[in-house]
């Protein structure tokens, strides 16, 4: 059950990437908050800045590459960016979590389960005793619905499902009982089956444990099945943000629309998927006004010269377009 309560704040996120070809603006000028017992959805096309949002929110973005350069992200009254990384360290983990999109990646393949997930309770909390240690480990596998836990201790990573490493991965997420979960592209590499039901895996965590959740997507069925806000990320910056209920019924932003059209749809034959036409703009040399401009049919001047910033339409509704009204 979510509350009002803020647990996460983010204010002004920007974090750039430095390449050959010039400095990247993936994250440019994010704000949102996020509540205690609540599952934000972050949504947006493949390079919009979702997974690089999450790594700054943690602090791992691949430094020196990429650098955070400036905004807050305040948890619990504290300022994450402000703290020293031995700080940052103790934080990560059991305050605010991620469970990475790869589960492949997250699971060292010559170590077993136990150890890893045992290693992964010692480091927040290195006085407790083995005992103590194997019996979190044992109850962060069953929070997961891990069919026989303590078998699985004894099992390595290549012997396990895709489903079940990424009850693995949650197990460890949530090991320290953090106050935030960010999951990053979860269901990715699920089948349909699979995906529905670690989607209420996490519905249940939430409703057991109280985590407020950032869940990071480029599917709108996800964002329907497990969120109750969402938020519209396009060209490193959030263009809409609202209830899920709110964004899917009145979207007040060109590209939500577009990406809500672009879905398949059950009840309606087509012979052809619809498209949102031409490409995202290089984050580079972004364009001065409004980034959805070129690819909106509803761009006029203004769009061109000038970015809207985010503007209340509705309680709790935001949307960073001109010509909002006209949305339909």
């Amino acid at each position: 059950m979510s509350t009002m309560e803020p647990v996460l704040t983010v204010d002004g996120l920007r974090t750039h990437l430095f390449t050959r070809w010039g400095t990247t603006r993936a994250v440019d000028g994010v704000s949102f908050t996020l509540h205690r017992g609540e599952t934000l959805g972050i949504v947006g096309e493949s390079g919009s800045g979702k997974s690089m949002l999450a790594l700054s929110l943690v602090r791992l973005t691949p430094e020196p590459a990429a650098r955070i350069l400036a905004g807050s992200v305040v948890l619990d009254g504290t300022d994450l960016l402000t703290l020293s990384e031995k700080r940052m360290r103790k934080l990560r983990g059991s305050a605010i979590s991620m469970i990475l999109q790869d589960p492949h990646q997250s699971l060292n393949p010559v170590f077993t389960v136990g150890n890893q997930l045992a290693e992964a309770v010692h480091v927040h909390r290195p006085e407790l005793a083995a005992a103590a240690v194997r019996e979190r480990v044992l109850d962060g596998l069953r929070k997961v619905r891990m069919p026989a836990p303590e078998r699985r201790l004894r099992d390595y990573p290549h012997e396990l499902s895709g489903g079940m490493k990424q009850r693995i991965v949650g197990a460890m997420a949530i090991s320290a009982d953090p106050r935030v979960l960010i999951a990053d592209e979860p269901t990715t590499a699920l089948d349909v089956t699979t995906q529905q039901r670690y989607l209420r895996l996490l519905r249940e965590i939430q409703r057991e444990t109280g985590v407020a959740i950032i869940l990071i997507t480029h599917d709108f069925g996800v964002v329907a099945e497990a969120c109750d806000r969402v938020a519209v990320m396009y060209a490193g910056r959030i263009v809409e943000q609202g209830p899920v209920r709110e964004i899917f019924d009145r979207p007040r932003h060109p590209y939500t629309r577009a990406l809500l059209d672009s879905r398949p749809r059950r009840d309606v034959r087509l012979d052809r998927l619809p498209s949102i036409e031409g490409s995202p703009p290089s984050l580079v040399d972004p364009p001065p006004g409004c980034r959805f401009a070129p690819r909106c049919r509803l761009a006029a001047e203004r769009c061109t010269a000038e970015y809207p910033e985010l503007t209340a339409v509705a309680p709790g509704h935001e949307t960073a377009c001109w010509r909002w009204e006209e949305v339909s």
